[in-house]
């Protein structure tokens, strides 16, 4: 179905799911309880969740098939961003043509850097491209302030013209809509203790997020991300049976700037406001370790990287030492401080060691990431039912 064969349609089932049911799936503890600081089910987060799961999956495209690791993605992401603001502010609050135009004009920059980025493999092609982000912050910090907004960064204003939108009632604000129906619309839903939120602009996000998806698994198993993995295996011998790997690696190059561009887009479709600092080199990183965290060259593991440091990011930096406190204190008094003590140091600002941590174990244990620790665990699983079975059979067979 849609071109998939079952094994990664019933992926793709699976992706969807996960999304759908999101506001249940993350917020697993009734409200008001001490584990309920570990649920995720609110609108902000999960739309996070699928923005960079997005960002992650087009970076996977270029990095997991084709080798070349880029430092400089993030420029693509705030090219998008820049893009679909000024769509807002020009023409209309609706997020289809600000992401259309998010795509557009990344995928544009994208042909440009790479252009001159692929010039150059290895680390020449990471440094270049991180030189690229770097500039392109630079200019929207400080030198194109009236078209970025320098450091303050651009949002949609009364005085905008919104060619295409009615004008607004004095005092109004503009919001980010889908022909009407406004991204910030939540529907809330009470069961028992616990409250799920269903919010419009995370379910758009979401469904853009499986299209997004359903594209990169095509480019997967096309002829096209056959010839990409050519080149990651072994370009040199690529090119001496004939083949120019460079238009491929390009197409690859600007296919990602595109998928990071959609993301700068609904990013501002989502929080209708932008900054340079979406383009800072520290984005580019992230996204990297996204990418290696899930299980680079996989189809799902770039979005279970983007949604295990967002998690921590936005969940674990949140717990701190009085909440610690809460959580033992029915242990005695210095039992207790000591715990907090050895605890509080990898969570709160302290996420960041913790992320280290789990980084450092993955990519020591689990070369394939999350992806690979699912497999084993399936894996052993699996095996450990075909054992009970073949100690059954054994068992009930006759002695010879």
């Amino acid at each position: 179905m849609f071109g998939l064969n079952k094994k990664d349609f019933t992926l793709l089932l699976i992706v969807a799911g996960l999304t759908m049911f999101a506001p249940f799936l993350l917020n697993p503890f009734p409200e008001g309880s001490a584990m309920a600081q570990f649920n995720a089910g609110y609108p902000d987060l999960m739309q996070r969740f699928v923005i960079f799961g997005i960002f992650a999956i087009g970076f996977n495209i270029l990095f997991g098939l084709t080798g070349y690791l880029s430092f400089g993605h993030a420029a693509f992401l705030g090219v998008g961003s820049y893009a679909a603001i000024w769509m807002m502010k020009l023409l209309t609050m609706n997020v289809i043509p600000a992401m259309i135009m998010a795509v557009i004009v990344a995928g544009v920059f994208a042909l440009l850097v790479g252009f001159i980025s692929l010039r150059r493999s290895g680390i020449y092609f990471s440094i270049l491209t991180l030189a690229f982000a770097q500039m392109s912050y630079a200019l929207a910090y400080s030198v194109l302030t009236p078209i970025t907004g320098g450091e303050t960064g651009l949002q949609p204003k009364m005085a905008d013209p919104r060619i295409l939108d009615a004008a607004l009632t004095e005092g109004a604000t503009p919001r980010a809509n889908l022909f009407g129906l406004s991204m910030t619309s939540s529907y809330e839903l009470e069961v028992g203790n616990w409250l799920f939120t269903f919010n419009a602009g995370y379910y758009i996000a979401a469904v853009v997020m499986l299209l997004a998806f359903y594209l990169s698994i095509r480019i997967f198993r096309s002829p096209f991300g056959m010839m990409l993995r050519a080149v990651k295996s072994n370009q040199q011998r690529m090119n001496y049976t004939g083949l120019n790997s460079r238009p491929y690696t390009l197409a690859a190059f600007v296919i990602s700037g595109m998928y990071a561009g959609l993301a700068g887009g609904l990013m501002v479709a989502m929080d209708t406001q932008v900054g340079p600092e979406r383009m800072f080199w520290t984005a580019s990183g992230e996204v990297v370790l996204m990418t290696i965290l899930g299980g680079a060259g996989t189809l799902i593991g770039p979005v279970l990287g983007a949604g295990l440091i967002k998690y921590m990011e936005n969940i674990i930096s949140k717990i701190n030492s009085g909440i610690l406190h809460e959580w033992f204190a029915f242990l005695p008094d210095g039992l207790e401080d000591l715990i907090v003590t050895l605890i509080y140091p990898f969570i709160g600002k302290g996420w960041h060691l913790t992320l280290g941590i789990v980084f450092m174990l993955v990519v020591i244990f689990l070369p394939g990431g999350l992806v690979q620790g699912g497999q084993k665990i399936a894996a052993w699983v699996r095996g450990g039912k075909a054992g009970s079975r073949d100690k059954a059979s054994k068992s009930t067979k006759p002695a010879e």
